[in-house]
């Protein structure tokens, strides 16, 4: 695939300071275009700008949409690496396919993420705990009110510098339980890193937010009573010792952080249980003492250890509201894998 680069005649300042999570842009965005007749096609990286598209494009009306989120990073020789890029491309193209948008090829995919990242590699940050988010997506533009799914797509890739996606860093959070709204159920999109997903844990974000709380922990959305995730992570147990984590059956992102997690802590000789986990089981564990840590794991945070958890008004501290063991270990093996820093032996770090 030959990409066209259009660079920028006006760069802008890098930011100084606090960066935050997704708030500031860099210099150049990709593009690529879908119509039945040449299928993607013109691929192209241009100065970032905005978009131009009719009030009745599909995309706003329908929400066929996807979007991906994966990270670069600097390492201490200044060389840009990535971390599991085609894990991030094969779920993209998994969501492709259920929301009918066309598949892009998966090295075109990767070479759009590597060029457009070495075209803005000095917005790279390299303070700890920063570093480069990529999000790339897709939105459907045909023109028209009808429900059925575009014949014409867009595929762009924007790049965030960003900090800590808690303001608290590792410092544990604190999560309810939402008993009362669902996110997603089997057979549905939620294992697609689709919009609405997003859109439908609002009002259970919102509530969250209100009482004092980081984040949502969703239940099963047919008896309420297993455990799904949490808002923006899939969500972690130790329970006496052994790991465990709900199972993939379609109602929950299959996480790269997730599948990371897993496969670190087995190839460190840890029993992980991937499986149905019930909210009550939870309880059981904190109330006799065999809950030993619970944390997220995701793109944006990596590892997230939660310190607190509310189901129905009552209330467990976690390993006394501090970061466990094994989250401790998680996050700064992986964080050293996607640095540089560590050993990779899975071969997860891509140098570009």
């Amino acid at each position: 695939m030959e990409i066209r680069i259009e660079r920028t005649t006006t760069p802008k300042a890098k930011p100084t300071g606090a960066l935050g999570f997704g708030k500031i842009f860099t210099d150049h965005m990709f593009e690529m275009d879908y119509n039945p007749e040449q299928g993607w096609h013109d691929p192209r990286i241009t100065p970032y700008h905005d978009l131009v598209l009719s009030p009745a494009c599909v995309v706003f009306h329908y929400a066929q949409e996807m979007f991906e989120g994966m990270k670069a990073y600097k390492d201490a020789e200044g060389k840009v690496r990535l971390f599991r890029p085609m894990k991030n491309i094969e779920r993209l193209n998994a969501t492709n396919e259920r929301m009918c948008i066309p598949k892009i090829d998966p090295m075109d995919a990767l070479q759009a993420i590597k060029e457009t990242v070495l075209t803005d590699a000095d917005w790279i940050p390299t303070e700890p705990g920063t570093s480069l988010y990529i999000r790339p997506f897709i939105i459907a533009t045909d023109v028209g009110l009808g429900v059925h799914p575009s014949k014409n797509y867009k595929f762009c890739i924007i790049l965030a510098p960003s900090g800590s996606y808690y303001a608290g860093g590792l410092a544990p959070v604190k999560i309810v339980v939402e008993d009362e709204y669902v996110r997603a159920v089997k057979g549905g999109t939620g294992f697609a890193k689709v919009g609405g997903n997003y859109a439908a844990s609002l009002i259970g974000q919102q509530k969250a937010e209100k009482m004092g709380y980081a984040q949502v922990l969703w239940l099963d959305g047919i008896e309420h009573k297993y455990i799904d995730e949490v808002g923006a992570m899939n969500v972690f147990f130790v329970i006496d010792g052994k790991v465990i984590t709900p199972q993939l059956e379609g109602n929950i992102l299959p996480g790269v952080t997730r599948d990371s997690t897993i496969q670190y802590l087995r190839g460190k000789g840890y029993e992980v249980e991937e499986r149905r986990i019930s909210i009550q089981e939870v309880y059981d564990a904190a109330k006799d003492g065999t809950l030993n840590e619970m944390f997220g794991t995701g793109t944006a945070a990596v590892i997230s250890p939660v310190g607190e958890l509310n189901w129905d008004g009552n209330k467990v501290i976690i390993n006394n509201n501090e970061i466990g063991a094994i989250s401790q270990m998680l996050y700064d093996d992986i964080t050293g894998i996607q640095y540089g820093k560590k050993e990779d032996p899975f071969g997860w770090s891509m140098v570009l």
